[in-house]
């Protein structure tokens, strides 16, 4: 166990951000597969939805610091790929 103040501190700070980096992994999982639950039943509606949540969840992500922008663009631009390519087909 820490003995210095200002490592105690730094035990508490680390724990909360645990957490939240937790919980915001575990959201960018839930919406893509959202996404991706959607364009597996071939429901053109409901992937077109779930990626307009999706894209504005993840760059709300970008604006709080969480992830990169390029990171956001990325896993964004793939999954735009795939509602497209559900729509054509």
């Amino acid at each position: 166990m820490a003995h210095h103040k200002s490592a105690k501190k730094r035990i508490l700070q680390t724990a909360v951000k645990t957490e939240r980096n937790r919980y915001y992994r575990t959201r960018i999982k839930n919406i893509t597969r959202a996404v991706l639950e959607a364009i597996a039943a071939a429901d053109k509606t409901a992937a077109a939805e779930a990626f307009k949540v999706a894209n504005q969840q993840i760059h709300s992500m970008v604006s709080k610091g969480f992830i990169k922008k390029p990171t956001a663009s990325r896993k964004i631009s793939r999954l735009h790929k795939m509602v497209n390519a559900i729509e054509a087909a």
